[in-house]
């Protein structure tokens, strides 16, 4: 990628193809100027409340078009998008708002409350609050209001809180400065679970970013036109898969359209599909099988998808088998993380993936697997831990040392990221998931820390000793089991009554679905909870059944 950054890369298509849809959203179309025009808008207001490149910004929202044009916006002043799932709840969004030290939140209106909540404790100087709603034309949320559809309620504004479209009303007046980031500087602080229960912030830069979705949208070209693809968004913008195919290729690549909904709903995407003629989708694989199952699929036309793309757990072999039997197209595999900016592996449209294969790794990462928990490379054919490093890509954790010594190493003049996942690559640079090293449940997509709902459980009063695992489910990845050890003396507590202890402190998707207790849990002579010995007795119990 030439662009010096992401704005200016956005810039390019906008001057290509200032009409042409960039985002397609509740049926209403924005075009690549409109968009631009709320963005610089959207940038001058942020440079007159005093943000300055640099500082960043925190997205605490779910997909919408004022999420692009925020994010675009922070970036057309050189700041920084912290973006941030919308279902965090107040200690989360806490921890991140110190960690990264922001100044200024965007959050959506459902979760105004958690934010007034956490601003005493964060230096936070200001919430800007949207809805779902907010930018349709003004007949459709009369519509929406009328029948109920959209969310009723007051925003109490203040000197800390305004409305979106009150900013960019305000922006408009003015122009914003010219201050766009360099081209290795941080544009984006995503957070990811880590093992000790903290998210990890991960400072990418505009030319990790730019250069890993350069690939993807490479990887479609065969099957795609230039300029051509209408991208249906399957991911969360705030995960770095999702922001990565569903703004970035798009937006600042490609030059393409976004069918952009403002969540997952199985029917509704697969009316986008034939509606709009989708030709990219990129979705978790839990999103395919309910496909394939969905009683409905066959009253949709869903032969306009020419490459869908996978990715964030493993997908099984005969889940790609009936995906292509459907449809007689093949299923992308992706193996990507946010410490490598997005995509490690892709499948390339017009390469024949090996079965179990994840595609290829890229040529902007570099990649050796070593003996788990040593730098000592595995003999030649046989799997290791994986191992990456890239020129552009992350060198740190943002402002956690300790996080930072246990997972990025150098070695051979560079620094590598310890993915802590077991791989093998066959001698064509194909990458294989073997296993999972890390103390980490992937669900649904999401890498959750075992060690946050272990601290978590162990709040309770009434438990002396917790463990989470994984178990091996086909439909979501694993599911979340966790194990209590209670107190002597306690009677009669359920593990429903944990798991509602669990509600209230974890975000619904960390919950566990199983609890199960125990008199006690295995331990190493040091006395280190041994979750591998648990992990391995569950997996084992799902094989037998």
């Amino acid at each position: 990628m030439s662009s010096q950054n992401v704005w200016s890369a956005f810039e390019e298509n906008v001057k290509k193809t200032p009409h042409k849809a960039a985002v397609i959203y509740l049926g209403t179309r924005y075009s690549y100027l409109l968009l631009k025009r709320n963005s610089d808008a959207f940038a001058a207001a942020l440079s007159n409340m005093g943000v300055k490149k640099g500082d960043r910004v925190v997205i605490y929202a779910p997909n919408s078009p004022q999420w692009m044009i925020a994010f675009l916006g922070i970036q057309r002043i050189g700041a920084v998008a912290v973006p941030i799932t919308p279902i965090y709840t107040p200690p989360d969004v806490s921890f991140i708002c110190n960690n990264c030290e922001a100044r200024l939140i965007v959050c959506a209106d459902a979760n105004l409350g958690y934010v007034l909540q956490v601003l005493p404790q964060t230096k936070l100087e200001h919430a800007i609050v949207t809805g779902v709603a907010e930018l349709l034309p003004t007949w459709k949320r009369f519509i929406g209001k009328a029948f109920d559809k959209i969310p009723g309620g007051r925003i109490p504004l203040s000197d800390k809180v305004s409305t979106f479209r009150q900013i960019l009303k305000d922006g408009h007046r003015c122009t914003p400065p010219d201050t766009t980031g360099e081209r290795e500087e941080t544009c984006a602080i995503m957070y990811t679970g880590g093992t000790t229960g903290f998210p990890k912030g991960v400072p990418i830069s505009h030319a990790a970013l730019l250069e890993n979705i350069y690939w993807v949208k490479k990887a479609k070209e065969p099957v795609i036109p230039a300029d051509g693809d209408v991208v249906l968004q399957g991911a969360p913008l705030f995960h770095i898969l999702g922001l990565g195919g569903g703004l970035i290729c798009p937006l600042c690549i490609g030059g393409d359209t976004v069918l952009l909904p403002p969540r997952v709903n199985l029917d509704g995407l697969m009316d986008w599909t034939q509606r709009y003629d989708a030709t990219s989708l990129f979705a978790v694989p839990s999103f395919y099988r309910m496909v394939l199952e969905h009683d409905r699929a066959d009253q949709y036309n869903l032969t306009s998808l020419q490459y869908c793309l996978t990715g964030g757990d493993v997908v099984p072999v005969e889940l790609h088998k009936r995906w292509f039997d459907k449809y007689r197209k093949p299923l992308y595999q992706a193996y990507g993380i946010t410490e490598a900016a997005g995509a490690v592996s892709l499948s390339f449209a017009d390469e024949q993936t090996p079965e179990g294969s994840a595609g290829r790794i890229l040529p902007c990462n570099e990649a050796k697997l070593v003996i788990p928990g040593t730098l000592e490379p595995v003999p030649k054919g046989e799997p290791g831990e994986l191992l990456l490093s890239s020129k552009h890509g992350p060198k740190h954790y943002w402002n956690s040392p300790e996080d930072t010594r246990e997972s990025f190493v150098e070695a051979d003049g560079k620094i590598w990221y310890r993915t802590k996942d077991i791989i093998s690559i066959d001698e064509k640079g194909y990458l294989f998931f073997v296993d999972r090293e890390a103390d980490l449940i992937k669900h649904k997509g999401y890498r959750i820390a075992a060690a946050e709902i272990e601290r978590v459980l162990q709040e309770h009063p009434a438990v002396i000793a917790a463990c989470a695992v994984g178990v091996p489910d086909a439909r979501v990845g694993e599911r979340i089991k966790a194990f209590a050890v209670l107190k002597e003396d306690v009677r009669g507590l359920s593990a429903q009554e944990l798991i509602s202890w669990c509600r209230g402190k974890l975000a619904p998707y960390k919950v566990p679905e199983y609890i199960e207790f125990r008199d006690s849990l295995p331990k190493s002579k040091v006395g280190k909870l041994l979750r591998r010995e648990v992990r391995s007795y569950e997996r084992k119990k799902v094989e037998e059944s």
